[in-house]
């Protein structure tokens, strides 16, 4: 079983739009930074120093706005094994009301730091994230 991973995220002005609710590249901020935020929370960190990440496909569901003030909790989590360099994360942007306002899968794919190169995602890597 996947091991999930939360933060609450607050909608302050700046992430407003001309509609008044949270702007989709805000969202895919926020997708970016949840992700990073359990990377950094999980990994062993010499993996850290070692290895870098990048998003190679979003798929996004946009199901309710959220305005400025308002805070939802995303949760984030691997739910299968890689493939290769890639993996698949999934996460959901729920507010109070236990409503999802966003979904997403984005793929990752790992990078050797050093090289920029990427490579297989190593079972020591990946492992914590599945436990």
């Amino acid at each position: 079983m996947a091991t999930s991973f939360l933060l609450p995220i607050t909608a302050l002005p700046d992430d407003i739009d001309e509609l008044g609710h949270v702007n989709n590249a805000v969202w895919v901020r926020w997708i970016q930074d949840v992700a990073t935020a359990h990377w950094h929370a999980v990994a062993a960190p010499g993996h850290h120093d070692a290895y870098v990440w990048l998003i190679t496909r979003h798929e996004i569901d946009y199901l309710r706005a959220l305005k400025a003030g308002e805070t939802v909790t995303a949760r984030t989590w691997v739910a299968d094994a890689p493939r290769g360099a890639k993996f698949d994360r999934l996460m959901e942007f729920t507010g109070g009301d236990g409503k999802v306002h966003v979904r997403a899968r984005t793929t990752w794919a790992i990078l050797d730091r050093t090289t920029g190169r990427p490579l297989r995602v190593p079972a020591e890597v990946i492992a914590p994230f599945l436990a």
